[in-house]
């Protein structure tokens, strides 16, 4: 690129306490993206969006997965041309603007604190399991003060407890996914009047039990879950060796959340009537416990909470970085910049978990939060979405016009990106149609309204204007 590029850390910087460090791997990246994924969304909010559209579901899956990847892509090819902080807030900065930045910016912290405010939910619903006459702040208050511990610690401990949390929920959705297998090929029934068999995808009032209604419904749930994989392009600003792990986590992570939704939503509905599961606890529990082994019903609890905790350590990560980009661009507190002797942008994380105090609440006073936290958050991220592939296509008009490539071209350009743009700005709409995610596209407005009126306060005070100092220590 020209001159116009934005400055890629140097190796040195590994060393510098004043900066981000590169800590963060390959595996630890892969596993990032696919902790902030694969939680909620799959294990509780996958009974919501079965309930809108059936067995159906499985193809929104899929085209909402094909949509996804082709976000990947687009920041995944900005990301290996500047692999700095703050990662699509800063390239929609550069190529549409510092108020397009800003936009991008704040979306994406809003996205992730709403998807950790919806797993701080399930975190209360999964102990309840076990505990059900604990009030639920005890829980949710242990376990953001483990994560704060967690997330204070330099990035490498962050990145290695993410692995492992990762791990186990991910063993956990293979073993359901072989395991339901074998209870079908073995002709093992759960419903105590259906038969467990593939035939229930299509014999349960068809494939689309719903019709076209329920089937589009199901999109603000769908997209919901694949919130948080753009958070490897956040990584890019830690990782070790972004030319190399980037694209391989771009090409590889999107596919497998997409394959481990399909085929576990396809066990799932297979084994019992896609009508029988309910969103009063995880559909994983529900089909254990059917098994009559009460052990197994307590280990799959446990995974799913793991999962959750799995979920809101990576969006405590991924919003507290964007922030962090965004103090250095001048258009978050300066305090945001800060960086601890580890590191580690403290200020940001200390402000993250103090909005997930805020999930306490609208666990009490909201009996059914998740649905509209999680269409709130469906908004938030699809807007990010949005901005990616506007950005990516001023990127590409940049290019053009330079006579540059990347190494990392995406795929089927231009047709795919203006498709899956359709496609983005088609789920914003969707959120009109129906009552109980209307709520989430009347906050939606009112988030934008706010964002479009305290932009020329942040304007004023030289926000966006240029790079900001350097960030301060904190001991």
């Amino acid at each position: 690129m020209s001159g116009t590029s934005l400055p890629s850390p140097s190796p040195a910087d590994a060393a510098d306490p004043t900066t981000l460090q590169r800590g963060l791997t390959l595996r630890h990246i892969r596993f990032i993206a696919l902790g902030s994924a694969i939680g909620t969304g799959l294990f509780l909010g996958s009974a919501s969006a079965i309930g809108f559209a059936g067995p159906s579901v499985l193809l929104a899956y899929v085209i909402g997965g094909a949509a996804v990847f082709m976000v990947m892509r687009a920041m995944g090819e900005m990301a290996l041309a500047h692999p700095v902080a703050g990662a699509f807030s800063e390239y929609a900065h550069l190529y549409l603007g510092p108020w397009a930045g800003f936009v991008t910016g704040w979306s994406y912290a809003f996205e992730m604190a709403l998807v950790a405010v919806a797993d701080v939910t399930a975190v209360a619903l999964y102990m309840r399991f076990w505990f059900p006459g604990t009030p639920s702040w005890v829980w949710i208050t242990a376990v953001l003060l483990l994560l704060a511990a967690v997330n204070l610690g330099k990035v490498k401990v962050f990145g290695e407890a993410e692995f492992w949390f990762s791990i186990i929920k991910i063993s956990a959705i293979v073993a359901m996914i072989v395991g339901g297998a074998a209870l079908l090929v073995f002709g093992v029934q759960l419903d105590p009047v259906q038969p467990s068999t593939v035939a229930n995808l299509w014999d349960q009032g068809g494939f689309f039990p719903n019709g076209l209604a329920g089937f589009l419904a199901c999109f603000t749930v769908v997209m919901f879950a694949f919130g948080g994989v753009e958070t490897i392009g956040i990584t890019a600003g830690e990782a070790q060796h972004p030319e190399v792990s980037i694209p391989r986590a771009v090409n590889t992570v999107p596919v497998r959340i997409l394959l481990f939704y399909v085929l576990t939503m396809g066990v799932i509905m297979s084994l019992t009537p896609w009508s029988a599961i309910d969103g009063d606890s995880s559909p994983f529990v529900q089909i254990f416990s059917a098994l009559g082994v009460p052990a197994a019903a307590h280990i799959l609890n446990f995974v799913v909470l793991t999962a959750a905790v799995s979920a809101i350590n990576a969006d405590i990560y991924g919003a507290g970085r964007m922030l962090f980009g965004l103090a250095e661009r001048g258009q978050a507190p300066r305090a945001f910049a800060r960086v601890s002797s580890r590191g580690i942008p403290l200020f940001t994380v200390l402000a993250m978990i103090l909005v997930l105090v805020v999930g306490v609440l609208v666990n009490h006073f909201f009996e059914n939060a998740f649905l509209i936290v999680a269409s709130l958050a469906t908004f938030a991220t699809v807007q990010v979405w949005v901005m990616i592939l506007l950005t990516h296509l001023a990127f590409k008009r940049r290019m053009r016009a330079e006579g540059t490539a990347t190494a990392f071209p995406t795929p089927l350009w231009p047709l795919a990106s203006w498709l899956a743009l359709a496609f983005m700005v088609g789920v914003v709409v969707l959120l009109a149609f129906f009552e109980d995610t209307r709520v989430a596209l009347y906050v939606g407005v009112i988030w934008c309204v706010l964002l479009a009126a305290v932009y020329p306060l942040v304007r004023r005070r030289g926000g966006g204007a240029g790079p900001s100092p350097a960030p301060t220590v904190e001991g």
